[in-house]
């Protein structure tokens, strides 16, 4: 192994830090009695012009399992809506901003704990992750990067041998440390908090710092928060576009968990739809169904709503609903590109592009057959030939995890099936053929919904097994 750990000999700068001693708490991180790398993201490796021959799985440990060579850390503060209900005292509470680096295209990442140990927001909890969390965190992010959303990476996940207790696992169970890769950990709840104590002097110094380092390009611009909250607007829009059509629900998309630049991260009880179910509810605590899978876009509209209270102290409130007046045009819009990419078209007219969508849609909900299943069938049963036979498009599609209590109506079967050869005919032989590659990019071969968790779960629990899950996260990325 080099002598130099690679990733302590990486460029760390600190704009974060800079904005002062308001923002955040110096903390240390936890020692653990044990380390043990389970998972590395040698795709991050190359984003940080690293080469994955020459980082050794004892430079993980040693730089995120150890927290050796680095220190203190930041761990940030932030409110948020939680549940519709503002809560003021929130925070890093287990994790913290390890550092901050530029990428090899010069943008801005971010290197945050999860499971790290207490901070002073840590409240009543120990500050630590489960080792079942932290496979999720995985999970969700490989799948959500595979399927095209705005996502966070997870750069590494290493087991503490702690012990931990939990209500919603069996306990105890075993504990883990993950480290986040991604844009910025600022949150629409970081705003929130500098309004609350009324501190417009720096919510005005942490837009100019949002502005300086994600959003660049509107440096100097006389209207460059206006502008900043339209292109949030729309970033968010699309990002909810991406979670929709990838059939996922975050769970809990409370204000601290909205990303200023736009991207998904944090994730806890998310979930994957098995069948295509619009009131779908992740979270068991959310009794209300508040966060279910329809409600998505519209808290996210609700969510930068909310975000224009602290904004408005130093953005003109009409520039504000201006910029937020745009969200439902780029939803919709995104949402519509993306689910015929799904189906394998490029473009389409508009009105025989909702007609393939609505019998999309209405096939899924009223078959109950699997959401990403019915897509992954699409892509493996696909041929060019569909265009010239309507017989050549195979039954088998609509099978995927069929109800056997509910089979698939022929009517509903054969209506989907004649629309979608009907938009075959609509365009040439070369796109007829460029579709087989386009439902390849779209469509993963599988996507783990629940029960595929639990199979690479059971096999780590009882035999420390990794296997299941290093071979799911390759058929993932296929």
């Amino acid at each position: 192994m080099p002598s130099v750990n690679p990733f302590l000999a990486l460029n760390y700068q600190s704009p974060f830090a800079e904005l002062g001693e308001e923002f955040a708490d110096p903390v240390l991180a936890a020692e653990f009695p044990q380390t043990r790398l389970r998972f590395r993201n040698d795709a991050v490796l190359a984003e940080l012009g690293l080469e994955p021959a020459t980082v050794a799985d004892e430079h993980f440990i040693e730089a995120f399992g150890r927290f050796q060579g680095r220190g203190p850390f930041l761990s940030m503060r932030y409110h948020g809506y939680q549940f519709g209900t503002y809560n003021p005292e929130l925070g890093d509470g287990r994790g913290f901003l390890y550092g901050q680096l530029r990428d090899r295209n010069g943008e801005w990442r971010d290197f945050g704990t999860k499971g790290s140990g207490q901070t002073p927001w840590s409240r009543s909890g120990d500050g630590r992750l489960t080792l079942k969390g932290g496979v999720r965190e995985v999970l969700a992010s490989e799948t959500l990067q595979r399927l095209g959303v705005t996502t966070c990476r997870i750069l590494s996940l290493v087991e503490t041998g702690e012990s931990l207790i939990r209500g919603d696992e069996p306990s105890p169970t075993r504990s883990s440390v993950m480290v986040r890769y991604n844009r910025t950990h600022v949150r629409f709840g970081t705003f929130e908090r500098l309004h609350y104590f009324g501190r417009k002097d720096l919510i005005a110094r942490l837009l100019d710092h949002v502005i300086d380092c994600y959003y660049p390009h509107l440096r100097g611009d006389a209207d460059a928060g206006a502008r900043f909250y339209a292109e949030l607007v729309a970033r968010t829009a699309e990002l909810a576009a991406q979670w929709m059509a990838a059939g996922f629900c975050h769970a809990v998309l409370n204000t601290d968990n909205m990303s200023i630049c736009g991207e998904s991260f944090d994730y806890g009880p998310w979930a994957f739809l098995d069948r295509f179910q619009p009131q779908f509810t992740a979270a068991y605590f959310d009794h209300s169904g508040r966060y279910r899978y329809e409600n998505q876009p519209g808290i996210c509209r609700l969510n930068l709503e909310l975000l224009q209270e602290p904004l408005g102290r130093v953005i003109p409130g009409a520039d504000l609903e201006a910029g937020l007046a745009g969200f439902s045009d780029r939803y919709q819009q995104t949402w519509k590109t993306l689910m015929l990419r799904r189906l394998g078209f490029a473009a389409l007219p508009d009105g025989e592009a909702e007609a393939l969508l609505r019998a999309t849609l209405t096939l899924l909900h009223e078959s109950r057959v699997g959401y990403n299943e019915f897509f992954a069938q699409l892509r493996q049963h696909y041929r060019p030939d569909w265009a010239a036979d309507l017989g050549e498009i195979v039954e088998q599609l609509a099978r995927p995890q069929a109800d056997p209590a509910a089979p698939v109506s022929s009517d509903l079967w054969q209506r989907w099936r004649d629309q979608y050869h009907r938009c075959l005919g609509l365009v040439s032989g070369e796109e007829c053929e460029a579709i087989a590659g386009r439902l390849a990019e779209a469509n993963p071969r599988i996507v783990p919904i629940r029960p595929v968790v639990e199979s690479v779960w059971e096999p780590i629990t009882v035999a420390d097994d990794w296997e299941p899950l290093a071979a799911l996260l390759a058929q993932i990325a296929e």
